[in-house]
């Protein structure tokens, strides 16, 4: 058994929960393998992490486990930058002969990489999988195209709500327990303290913003008979966009400076002292920690319309997928659950903080690091995910959501008009998606 590995060149951004594709690429031609070989190198494309040594220590674990049922099987593992993914993954779905056996992608990559013919369905495999069965639903969700499986999820990352504590007990609230009440938190802790933003927020935000959408029963789509329809401008989408656009202005967030922030920029206002509240993932503890509000500040699950309910979360993260055009796909799927199994989530959980897909290792990971517990409740509660649509990737990096809502809190449009248009968009990238 021989490992080795490389790193690809440039130090990569944080591979994040819900990544996308920043291209379209036309569905490539059939490259599924003709053979099934026992033995011989798997080559494995993985994402390059900021800080990557704890990745490459619990990789390098889950490969010699591999290795010690399949003797004489090398396994060469490539750390590639997320920000590239997209163009070389396209590349080796149309050139099976330099093609990686195995890739690491952004779960919202899903069904556009489906679209291309590049992923193999393993439905048979995970299915009979005894670890599978404990598989959280909304992350097997996110591998599943048209009720079949392309990968098994590697990790999943949702949102919740950060806030000030010694601001909260400076003035004699607590923590909000439904939506009005945080919209009304967050103007009572602006007028009281100008200096800060009472809830950070992001005209680019989209992930977010999603909640509050979902809270008021909105949704994103509707499928129906394998085709997507836009939504998001439904009376009840139409009442989550007003709640959480109404947080845009003097009163707490002047759109000015908030309209153009993604959700790096709020979780930055708020590890940085400007914000009494702000929205992050689980995977933003380590930024505010390393932040000015170090051991002044809580986390609870984002409330949703009725008092004591949480707001749906985006559930994002990363999965492996074997390509269909792997000549070892045996090998291949057999170290696909060396990477994704229990084992290997409970280390990559403990080396990089990244929630584990199953509900049994992320309650005794919660035991470990009480600071994720909000997060596991909020997952616990219903986390929600993106259309399974290839035309889901053209929404995303054409702007079409962060656009409908800079429209809405600079005043060019209304909330009927712009979310009319962004349905019009939407409907246009799944109708050209196929």
């Amino acid at each position: 058994m021989k490992l080795s590995s490389r790193m690809a060149v440039p130090v990569a951004a944080l591979a994040l929960a819900g990544l996308t594709a920043t291209a379209c690429a036309p569905q490539t031609s059939d490259t599924s393998a003709t053979k099934d070989e026992e033995s011989g190198t798997l080559r494995v494309w993985l994402f390059q992490e900021v800080n990557n040594k704890p990745k490459e220590q619990v990789v390098d674990a889950a490969v010699a486990a591999f290795g010690t049922k399949h003797e004489g099987t090398k396994v060469e593992i490539e750390y590639i930058p997320v920000e590239t993914r997209a163009q070389r993954i396209k590349a080796a779905f149309n050139d099976p002969k330099s093609a990686p056996d195995l890739i690491e992608y952004g779960n919202t990559d899903t069904a556009g990489y489906v679209k291309d013919g590049g992923l193999a369905d393993v439905t048979a495999e995970f299915d009979a999988w005894d670890e599978a069965k404990d598989t959280d639903p909304t992350a097997r969700e996110s591998v599943t195209v048209d009720g079949k499986v392309y990968g098994a999820p590697l990790f999943v990352g949702v949102r919740a709500l950060y806030y000030r504590t010694d601001v909260f007990k400076d003035l004699g609230i607590t923590a909000p327990k439904s939506q009005a009440e945080l919209i009304a938190t967050a103007k009572k802790v602006h007028k009281a303290k100008p200096e800060l933003y009472g809830l950070a927020v992001g005209g680019a935000y989209t992930y977010g913003a999603m909640p509050f959408l979902w809270a008021n029963g909105g949704e994103l789509a509707e499928e129906s008979g394998g085709t997507y329809k836009a939504a998001v401008n439904s009376p009840a989408a139409r009442k989550g966009i007003e709640a959480y656009t109404s947080l845009f202005g003097d009163d707490n967030c002047p759109a000015a400076k908030c309209a153009s922030m993604g959700g790096n920029a709020t979780v930055t206002a708020f590890a940085s002292g400007k914000a009494a509240m702000a929205i992050g993932g689980d995977f933003s503890h380590q930024a505010v920690e390393a932040g000015t509000v170090k051991g002044k500040y809580a986390v609870v699950p984002l409330p949703g319309v009725e008092a004591g309910s949480v707001a749906p979360a985006f559930a994002g993260g990363n999965n492996i997928g074997v390509l269909k055009s792997s000549a070892r796909r045996t090998l291949a799927v057999d170290l696909m659950k060396s990477f994704t199994g229990k084992e290997t989530q409970a280390k990559l959980f403990d080396a990089m903080g990244f929630l584990p897909t199953y509900t049994d290792v992320l309650a005794d990971s919660a035991k470990k690091q009480p600071f994720i517990e909000p997060f596991v409740t909020t997952l616990g509660a219903g986390a929600k995910f993106v259309p399974a649509s290839p035309g889901w990737a053209q929404i995303d990096s054409s702007l079409v959501l962060p656009t409908m809502f800079q429209e809405i809190v600079s005043g060019r449009k209304d909330v009927a008009a712009a979310s009319d248009d962004a349905a019009k968009k939407m409907d246009a990238a799944f109708s050209s998606a196929g």
